[in-house]
C-alpha cells in the first residue's frame, strides 16, 4: 500500500444548531389566559363554598354516624368536594394544550406555567377538603 492510499485525518461532526420552538399562536395564548381565569374564578367559588359549609361539616363530624347532623355534614362535604371539579376542567384542557404543543415541538413555557398555577389551586383545594374531613 502506498502512502497516498492510506486514510488519514479526523472526522468532526458539524455543530448542531439549537432547536428553537415556534412561538405559541396568539389564539392559544388567549385560550391559556381564559382557562387560567376560569380556574381562578372556580377556585374563589370553591373557597366561598368551603367557608359557607364549614360549620355544617364540623357539626357533622361531631354527630353520630347516621344522625341528621352527620348526614347534613356529609352532604355539605360532598358539595364542597364537587366544586373542586370546576377547577379540574380547565386543568384537563391545559393538559391537552400542553401535550399538543409538546407533540408539535412547540414552546411549552407559558402552558406549563399556567398548568403549574392551576395544579397549585387543586392541591390547595385538596388540603381544604382534607381539613374539612378532619384530617388536617
Amino acid at each position: 500500500m502506498r502512502d497516498v492510499e492510506r486514510a488519514t485525518g479526523t472526522l468532526q461532526p458539524a455543530a448542531a444548531e439549537p432547536y428553537v420552538p415556534p412561538a405559541t399562536p396568539p389564539e392559544t395564548l388567549d385560550r391559556i389566559a381564559a382557562l387560567l381565569a376560569e380556574a381562578q374564578s372556580a377556585h374563589q367559588a370553591f373557597l366561598a363554598s368551603a367557608e359557607n359549609r364549614r360549620a355544617t361539616i364540623a357539626a357533622g363530624r361531631r354527630g353520630a354516624e347516621g344522625s341528621d347532623a352527620w348526614s347534613r355534614g356529609q352532604i355539605a362535604l360532598a358539595d364542597v368536594a364537587s366544586g373542586r371539579s370546576k377547577v379540574m376542567v380547565p386543568l384537563a384542557e391545559l393538559d391537552r394544550l400542553y401535550v399538543d404543543a409538546e407533540l408539535a415541538g412547540g414552546e411549552l413555557g407559558r402552558i406549563s406555567a399556567a398548568r403549574d398555577e392551576v395544579i397549585a389551586l387543586v392541591e390547595s383545594e385538596n388540603q381544604t377538603i382534607d381539613q374539612l374531613r378532619g384530617g388536617g
